[in-house]
């Protein structure tokens, strides 16, 4: 058990206010590297000497800021330099390139060496890609409006009656089916579109990760989380960077994933950037 892969609690954490406290077990690592061969003048990037880390654009708070990836704020951001320096790269020697969501775990040779977007970690996708170590577990939250019907659902049954919507080819997208029994889930290209139905009272709500569903609610006056999908033992959602398949890379960073994991530093990006401003209940 790794103690930095965290799982959403009913409130945020005191004194950095995590979206994610308690521990959750590791899958088993997908390849072995011999740590020796796991440096910058070994490894066989896209461009010598340089590491490309790719994301969606908009790429969204509190993952990255200010749409900037290469500015190093945001936790993805910070994650995304903090294994480049394991590796051996400086901030000098990092590239950003961007993908859309949707094209980067699709199957076919990549553009990039690692990509970072909130990429859940599914027996699916592996099949088009490889993924590094799980750098975060995460989980579904439901974000409405104070004037939707949806306000004061307490329950998930409460949300087969109301319309939902989320980006799509995302598990929160996923999450919105499971919940809707038999009601049609909206779909959107980004979240920002799904974001502006929210808005606009074409959708009552929105689905998003948890600490996407903060950033969100802190940019919209008066909307709120209604809650949160409950633990599920066993079956916990994880991101990881996603590589191309069979990539000589994947066991490197997956080391030094777990490196930053052992050596707290996981731990203490998220408390930097993974704050949430309120509570999110489990919904029953």
């Amino acid at each position: 058990m790794r103690p930095y892969l965290l799982i959403a609690t009913v409130t945020v954490c005191a004194l950095g206010a995590l979206t994610a406290c308690a521990p959750a077990e590791e899958p088993a690592p997908q390849t072995s590297a011999a740590p020796q061969a796991c440096q910058k003048d070994s490894l066989s990037t896209l461009t010598p000497g340089v590491f490309t880390f790719a994301t969606d654009q908009p790429a969204y708070q509190p993952w990255f800021v200010n749409d900037q990836p290469e500015n190093g704020q945001g936790y993805e951001s910070a994650v995304a330099y903090a294994v480049a320096d394991r590796l051996g790269y400086g901030r000098e020697d990092v590239r950003w390139v961007r993908v859309p969501f949707n094209a980067a775990i699709a199957p076919g040779p990549k553009t990039f060496d690692a990509s970072l977007s909130q990429f859940s970690i599914t027996d699916e996708r592996k099949q088009a890609v490889d993924f590094s170590s799980p750098y975060y577990n995460v989980t579904q939250a439901f974000l409405t409006t104070a004037t939707s019907p949806a306000a004061s659902i307490t329950t998930l049954d409460g949300l087969r009656n109301v319309r939902l919507g989320a980006q799509v080819g995302t598990t929160s997208y996923e999450a919105a089916t499971t919940v809707a029994g038999d009601q049609e889930v909206r779909v959107y290209n980004t979240n920002d579109d799904a974001k502006a139905a929210l808005t606009a009272d074409q959708i009552d709500v929105l689905v998003l990760d948890l600490p996407t569903a903060f950033a969100v609610q802190a940019e919209l006056p008066g909307s709120k989380i209604v809650g949160q999908l409950p633990p599920q033992p066993g079956a916990d959602e994880q991101f990881g960077m996603v590589l191309d398949k069979d990539s000589p890379l994947t066991a490197c960073v997956s080391t030094a994933v777990d490196e930053l994991g052992d050596d707290g530093v996981l731990f203490r990006l998220q408390k930097e950037w993974l704050a949430g401003p309120g509570t999110a209940p489990f919904l029953s």
